[in-house]
Protein backbone atom coordinates (compact mmCIF):
# COMPACT_ATOMS: atom_id res chain seq x y z
CA UNK A 1 0.00 0.00 0.00
CA UNK A 2 1.28 3.42 -0.91
CA UNK A 3 0.95 5.94 1.92
CA UNK A 4 0.34 9.54 0.79
CA UNK A 5 3.13 12.03 1.39
CA UNK A 6 1.03 15.21 1.46
CA UNK A 7 -0.01 15.75 5.12
CA UNK A 8 -3.61 16.78 4.35
CA UNK A 9 -4.19 13.78 2.09
CA UNK A 10 -2.38 11.62 4.66
CA UNK A 11 -4.76 12.87 7.36
CA UNK A 12 -7.82 11.84 5.35
CA UNK A 13 -6.25 8.55 4.25
CA UNK A 14 -5.27 7.52 7.78
CA UNK A 15 -8.62 8.40 9.31
CA UNK A 16 -10.37 6.33 6.63
CA UNK A 17 -8.02 3.39 7.20
CA UNK A 18 -8.40 3.61 10.97
CA UNK A 19 -12.19 3.85 10.74
CA UNK A 20 -12.61 1.02 8.23
CA UNK A 21 -9.80 -1.44 8.83
CA UNK A 22 -7.59 -0.95 11.89
CA UNK A 23 -8.40 -0.85 15.61
CA UNK A 24 -5.37 1.39 16.33
CA UNK A 25 -2.59 3.41 14.74
CA UNK A 26 -0.14 0.81 16.02
CA UNK A 27 -1.97 -1.94 14.11
CA UNK A 28 -2.01 0.17 10.96
CA UNK A 29 1.74 0.79 11.20
CA UNK A 30 2.51 -2.85 11.90
CA UNK A 31 0.39 -4.06 8.98
CA UNK A 32 1.85 -1.48 6.58
CA UNK A 33 5.44 -1.53 7.80
CA UNK A 34 5.57 2.20 8.50
CA UNK A 35 7.03 4.30 11.30
CA UNK A 36 4.38 5.46 13.77
CA UNK A 37 6.44 8.38 15.07
CA UNK A 38 7.11 9.62 11.54
CA UNK A 39 3.37 9.70 10.84
CA UNK A 40 2.67 11.45 14.14
CA UNK A 41 5.37 14.04 13.43
CA UNK A 42 4.18 14.72 9.89
CA UNK A 43 0.58 15.26 10.98
CA UNK A 44 1.50 17.19 14.11
CA UNK A 45 3.43 19.65 11.94
CA UNK A 46 0.13 20.68 10.29
CA UNK A 47 -1.93 20.68 13.49
CA UNK A 48 -3.36 17.16 13.74
CA UNK A 49 -2.97 14.93 16.79
CA UNK A 50 -3.89 11.26 17.20
CA UNK A 51 -6.69 10.56 19.66
CA UNK A 52 -6.28 6.99 20.91
CA UNK A 53 -9.81 6.75 22.40
CA UNK A 54 -11.46 7.76 19.14
CA UNK A 55 -8.81 6.06 16.97
CA UNK A 56 -8.53 9.04 14.68
CA UNK A 57 -6.56 12.18 13.99
CA UNK A 58 -8.19 15.42 15.00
Amino acid sequence: MSIPNDPIILYSFLNTQLRDSYPSLEEFCRANNCDRQELLNKLSAVGFEYNREQNRFM
